[in-house]
């Protein structure tokens, strides 16, 4: 506190205007990182510099070599042991099936050759539950107990949801880099995107951006590789004849004038997503 505070009072005659000194609660942090030393995992025993010898559970393996380790602490007061290896990757047979993936709110994700994942909207299912969790929070008075437990109830809510739109995102990013050699996407701005106040919670819920970076760490371990396109009128042209047919977010069929191609409006646009990315990479 005393090192704070000089620090402070240095920087006011300065003449800067530094942030005042703060009391830091011991909740203030969920995590600590041991870089390169300082424990060592032996079976189901976890040595810890000035902790000891903790028990681990172990959901995988740990292959190659341990570079550091962070002890993490969730909101619900789960404790992980996150370790961070470096390995080689045996190679991989190289496959040639190429998708391009179109991903929305209607759906998921769909693809070229017309496969569609349906969104499981987590947050939206869990919604109700969590607005019940919350009424009880604000209603009960600070510093009792049972705000204490309500907002355990509220963190445990929102830990499941993110739980499961994890999981998911881990399931279907592995079928994907076991089935296609090269993965098409968009390069999407979510940020703008969820400045569409009707849109933010849906689009929040979908997770596109994790997706598509799970996708990709899976991709280099896999023999795969992902290839992030323009956006710019992909849901506008024609996959046929290249020719631009205006569409509304309403209209979910793409009907083209020139030519007559009717088909899914977001297969539409998935097969001009495969076709950027064949082109980007000659």
């Amino acid at each position: 506190m005393d090192l704070a505070f000089k620090s402070f009072f240095r920087r006011v005659k300065a003449g800067e205007t530094p942030g005042y000194p703060r009391f830091k609660g011991k909740g203030r942090y969920d995590s600590i990182t041991y870089k390169q030393s300082g424990f060592k995992l032996d079976g189901d025993r976890l040595h810890l510099s000035k902790i000891g010898d903790v028990r681990v559970v172990l959901h995988r393996p740990v292959e190659g070599t341990i570079k550091t380790l962070t002890i993490r602490r969730s909101s619900t007061g789960k404790w992980y042991a996150c370790f961070s290896v470096e390995y080689d990757p045996p190679p991989l047979p190289q496959k040639e099936s190429v998708v391009g993936i179109d991903v929305g709110l209607e759906s998921f994700a769909t693809f070229s050759n017309g496969e569609k994942i349906e969104n499981p909207r987590f947050f939206r299912t869990d919604e109700k539950d969590l607005a019940r969790a919350q009424r009880k929070l604000s209603k009960a008075e600070k510093g009792t107990p049972e705000r204490k437990k309500a907002r355990k109830i509220v963190a445990h809510v929102h830990e499941r949801i993110a739980n499961r739109r994890l999981n998911f995102a881990h399931q279907t990013s592995r079928q994907l880099v076991n089935r296609f050699g090269t993965i098409v996407f968009e390069d999407l701005n979510i940020t703008n995107m969820q400045k569409n106040h009707h849109l933010a919670k849906s689009i929040a819920d979908v997770a596109w951006n994790m997706f598509i970076t799970i996708t990709e760490s899976k991709a280099e371990d896999a023999g795969s590789r992902v290839i992030l396109v323009n956006p710019r009128n992909t849901s506008q042209i024609c996959s046929r004849c290249g020719m631009i047919v205006a569409k509304t977010l309403s209209d979910r069929v793409h009907s083209c004038p020139h030519c007559g191609l009717v088909m899914d409006r977001d297969q539409n646009a998935a097969i001009n997503i495969m076709r950027l990315g064949l082109q980007s990479q000659g």
